[in-house]
C-alpha cells in the first residue's frame, strides 16, 4: 500500500470519523482513514441464525474483553462499577448500538449558568442545529415532529415515519398516561421506509448485535459508501500506536501496525482523532515526547480526566398478557418528564426514559434466574411461561457530571496484541448519580405497575452499560481548563483535531451519537473555513 503523505489523516472509522471524512471530501484534499478493525459482513451478524443470543454474548458482545478479537484492545475496568462497551470495526459503536437517536437540549450546553454545576460549553444548541439537520438527512431518522420536550425540527418533513409502538409500548404508554407524564415516539436511526438505498426495518429485534437488514444506520452503510466513492481512502486492520510530532511542534503523522503486524509510518499534514472517549486519551497518553512528556496535547493535565458514562438504570415489568417479546426495535418511545433540574428530587440535572421491548428466550431465562423468579425444580417451566414474552420495560439514561478523579490512564501491565499499553479505567459513581438512579427506578416501577405490571425487576447501575464514553479531552476556551478549543483543535498542537465524544464538556441525559456526529460535521466545517491556516 502507498505510504505517500496525505493532507488529512483520520484515526477511527466510527460515528465521528465517518462523518468527518464525508464532510471534508469536497475540499479535494487527500484524505486517509486508518481503522484498527474490519469491514463488517451483515451475513455474519447473529440475527441471521438461530444461535443469535449466544453469539451476541460472545463474538458480538458489547464488551471488548469478552469478545477478545485480535482487532480489539483489552480494557482494565476492574476499578469501575460500569464496564466499557465499544466495538472496533468500520462503523465503530454504531454497529452494536440500539439506534436510539436523541438530540441534546439547549439547556445541556448551559448547566453551569442554569444549575451551578460543571461547566458551560463554548458552543450552544443553535451552533449545532444545522449540523444535526445535515446528519439527519444522511442517517435517515424515524420520528414524529412536535415533541413538546424538544426543540422543533428544522425540517420535520425529513423525518421518516416513527417506529411501530406495538403491545409493549402500549403497556408502557398506558403507565405514563396514568401518571400524567410526558412521552413521545422517539427519534431512531432506523429506516422505516427505504432510505438512500437501505431497506426498511422488518422488526427482527436484534439491533444490538448488528442489523442484517441494513435498516439501522451504522456508518459503514451511511457515510462511508458516499465518502469512498468520492475519493476517501479507508484502510482497515491498521492500529495506530502513536501520533508523531515534528520539530516545529506540529503533528506530522502516525506510527501504526498494518494488517500483517508490520510497523509503518504515515505522514500527514493534519491529524483528526475519532477513537471515542477511551481510545482518544489512550492514544494521546501513548504519544509522549520531550515536548509532551505527559502525553500529546496534555499541557492542561486533563487528557484522560473527567470521564463520563451515562449511568443506566434498567427497570423491567412482568405483565399478565403476552406482549411483543424481542420483536421490533426497542427504542420506540421515550419520556423526558424528569429531564431538567428539580431540586425537590434531591439531585441536579436529570434523565431520559428509553423504552426497551422484551428479550429473547435465553435472556428471559437468565433474567429470571438472576432475580430469583425461576426456581429450579418441577415448576421451572411453569414459572418460565409466566415470563416468556411478558416482559417489557425501560432504561433511565442518567446525566453524569464531570469529575476529575474519573479517569482513563495507561495500564502498567496490560497490553494489546501489538504490545501497546491498554487503557485503565478508574471511575466512582457520584452521590448525585446514585440519587438519580434510585429516583429513576422508583418512578419507573410506579409507571410499570400503573400500566398493568404485576412484578418489577431492576438493576442500577447497569454493570455492562458503559456504552457512552465522554469528557476525556474536553472542549473549552481556556487552554488551562480544556484540551481542545471551541472548534475541536488541540490547544497545544495547531494541526491536531478531536471529533469524538471525548470533547464533551457535559454528558446531558440522552444518548450521545447524534450529537457526536453533529460535532464532527461542525468541526470539519470550521476546518474548511480555515483551510488557508491548516497547513502553516
Amino acid at each position: 500500500m502507498s505510504q505517500q503523505p496525505v493532507d488529512v489523516l483520520i484515526i477511527g472509522a466510527g460515528a465521528s470519523g465517518a462523518a468527518a471524512a464525508w464532510n471534508l471530501v469536497d475540499t479535494r484534499m487527500r484524505i486517509l482513514c486508518l481503522e484498527q478493525g474490519d469491514w463488517m459482513n451483515p451475513l455474519n451478524y447473529p440475527s441471521t441464525g438461530l444461535d443469535w443470543e449466544a453469539r451476541s454474548w460472545g463474538e458480538y458482545s458489547v464488551s471488548p474483553n469478552r469478545r477478545g478479537l485480535v482487532t480489539d484492545y483489552p480494557v482494565n475496568d476492574e476499578n469501575s462499577p460500569i464496564s466499557i462497551s465499544n466495538f472496533n470495526g468500520v462503523g465503530g459503536g454504531t454497529i452494536l448500538y440500539n439506534g436510539h437517536f436523541p438530540r441534546f437540549h439547549p439547556s445541556d450546553f448551559r448547566v453551569k449558568t442554569l444549575d451551578g454545576v460543571a461547566d458551560d460549553w463554548p458552543i450552544d444548541y443553535a451552533t449545532l442545529a444545522p449540523f444535526y439537520a445535515v446528519n439527519d438527512r444522511i442517517t435517515g431518522v424515524a420520528g414524529l415532529a412536535g415533541d413538546p420536550a424538544n426543540p422543533p425540527h428544522a425540517d420535520p418533513n425529513v423525518l421518516l415515519p416513527p417506529l411501530p409502538l406495538g403491545k409493549s409500548a402500549g403497556a408502557i404508554g398506558t403507565g405514563f398516561n396514568a401518571k400524567g407524564w410526558h412521552w413521545w415516539p422517539s427519534d431512531a436511526a432506523i429506516a422505516t421506509q427505504e432510505h438512500d438505498g437501505r431497506a426498511a426495518c422488518i422488526n427482527l429485534g436484534a439491533c444490538l448485535s448488528g442489523c442484517a437488514q441494513g435498516a439501522k444506520a451504522s456508518t459503514d452503510i451511511t457515510y462511508w459508501p458516499h465518502a469512498i466513492r468520492r475519493g476517501v481512502e479507508l484502510r482497515t486492520r491498521c492500529r495506530v500506536r502513536e501520533i508523531s510530532l515534528g520539530d516545529d511542534g506540529m503533528a506530522n503523522g502516525v506510527w501504526y501496525y498494518d494488517e500483517l503486524g508490520e510497523e509503518q509510518f504515515q505522514a500527514a499534514a493534519v491529524v483528526i482523532l475519532a477513537t471515542n472517549g477511551v481510545g482518544t486519551p489512550r492514544l494521546l497518553l501513548n504519544s509522549k515526547s520531550t515536548r509532551f512528556p505527559d502525553g500529546l496535547a496534555n499541557s492542561s493535565g486533563l487528557v484522560g480526566k473527567n470521564l463520563m458514562f451515562h449511568p443506566y438504570a434498567m427497570i423491567r415489568g412482568v405483565f399478565p398478557e403476552s406482549l411483543d417479546g424481542n420483536h421490533g426495535p426497542g427504542a420506540c418511545i421515550w419520556s423526558q418528564e424528569f429531564y431538567e433540574t428539580d431540586l425537590q428530587r434531591g439531585f441536579v440535572r436529570g434523565f431520559t426514559y428509553e423504552m426497551n421491548r422484551g428479550m429473547g428466550p435465553a435472556a428471559t431465562a437468565m433474567l429470571g434466574l438472576a432475580h430469583g423468579r425461576l426456581p429450579w425444580g418441577t415448576d421451572y417451566h411453569k414459572h418460565y411461561a409466566g415470563l416468556h414474552q411478558r416482559i417489557t420495560g425501560m432504561v433511565a439514561i442518567c446525566e453524569d457530571l464531570p469529575e476529575r478523579h474519573n479517569t482513563v490512564t495507561l495500564d502498567p501491565n496490560l497490553v494489546d496484541s501489538h504490545g501497546i499499553p491498554a487503557p485503565k479505567i478508574d471511575y466512582t459513581l457520584s452521590t448525585n448519580s446514585r440519587k438519580m438512579l434510585d429516583y429513576a427506578v422508583a418512578r419507573a416501577s410506579e409507571a410499570l405497575r400503573a400500566g398493568g405490571a404485576t412484578d418489577v425487576m431492576s438493576e442500577a447501575p447497569l454493570a455492562v452499560g458503559g456504552w457512552h464514553l465522554m469528557g476525556t479531552a474536553r472542549m473549552g476556551l481556556d487552554p488551562a481548563c480544556s484540551v481542545v478549543n471551541e472548534w475541536g483543535r488541540a490547544h497545544d498542537v495547531k494541526n491536531l483535531f478531536v471529533v469524538d465524544g471525548s470533547i464533551f464538556v457535559t454528558s446531558a441525559g440522552v444518548n450521545p451519537t447524534r450529537t457526536i456526529q453533529a460535532l464532527a460535521l461542525y468541526i470539519t466545517d470550521c476546518m474548511k473555513k480555515r483551510l488557508a491556516n491548516l497547513f502553516d
